[in-house]
């Protein structure tokens, strides 16, 4: 939910997203709209059982992490939160904020926690302390900027990359690389960055607040990229 106002904007996103099927809202304390998100997931009627819930830590509440978790809740008033996001490493605190990302972990304040923007360094740091490893690590994907040595390395320490940015903040969407490969598959140059991050086994974060395009980013699930096809999108970000 970056860059969507708080309040009715939010709101409106989340529900229509909920409606089209959608059921994981990523948002932040930075993003500023956690009360919107949580506005919509009550308005939208679906089950609080059936929806998964991101939010994440900024640097700057990395030293009280408990209060900033429970404020984030406090603001999204849903229940509870389902997966807590380390934001981006502070150099110097990595393994610390971890640890006390455990201690919350373990009180059962969330079913689960990652990280967000971390490197295979700090990664590492981490998964040499760890008595809980990180689920996830959220980063920027898209053909045209991502790092297979980290998807790699993340898949094989089981550890779920999420994909933000898929839709490259919509600059890229003109490409004549990726509209050629889009008329090819008749669907758009949207739908073909989301099912290129769904082929490289990731969890897609698209991001919208037109209902239109809501819906068209869920339409994913009927086609495939061919392999040929996937190296060739690969290659964008040459």
């Amino acid at each position: 939910m970056w860059q969507i106002p708080d309040g009715k904007p939010t709101a409106d996103a989340v529900a229509w997203a909920l409606d089209a099927g959608y059921r994981h809202v990523d948002t932040a304390k930075i993003y500023g709209n956690e009360k919107g998100v949580g506005e919509g997931i009550r308005r939208s009627g679906i089950p609080r059982a059936e929806i998964w819930v991101t939010t994440k830590l900024w640097p700057t509440d990395q030293l009280n992490i408990r209060k900033a978790f429970d404020s984030s809740l406090g603001r999204l008033d849903v229940g509870h939160i389902d997966l807590y996001l380390v934001h981006w490493p502070t150099p110097g605190l990595v393994t610390r904020t971890w640890k006390a990302m455990e201690e919350l972990y373990a009180g059962g304040a969330c079913k689960a926690i990652g990280v967000s923007n971390h490197s295979i360094g700090q990664l590492s740091q981490i998964l040499r302390i760890a008595t809980t490893p990180p689920a996830v690590n959220q980063v920027k994907c898209s053909p045209f900027g991502f790092d297979p040595k980290l998807l790699e390395f993340c898949t094989t320490h089981g550890i779920v990359v999420e994909a933000y940015s898929p839709l490259t903040k919509g600059a890229r969407l003109q490409d004549d690389r990726l509209r050629a490969i889009a008329q090819q598959y008749g669907k758009s140059p949207a739908q073909i960055l989301i099912r290129w991050a769904l082929q490289k086994g990731t969890v897609v974060l698209p991001k919208s607040q037109h209902r239109d395009r809501i819906n068209e980013n869920a339409r994913v699930f009927d086609f495939a990229i061919t392999a040929h096809d996937i190296d060739r999108l690969d290659g964008f970000a040459a």
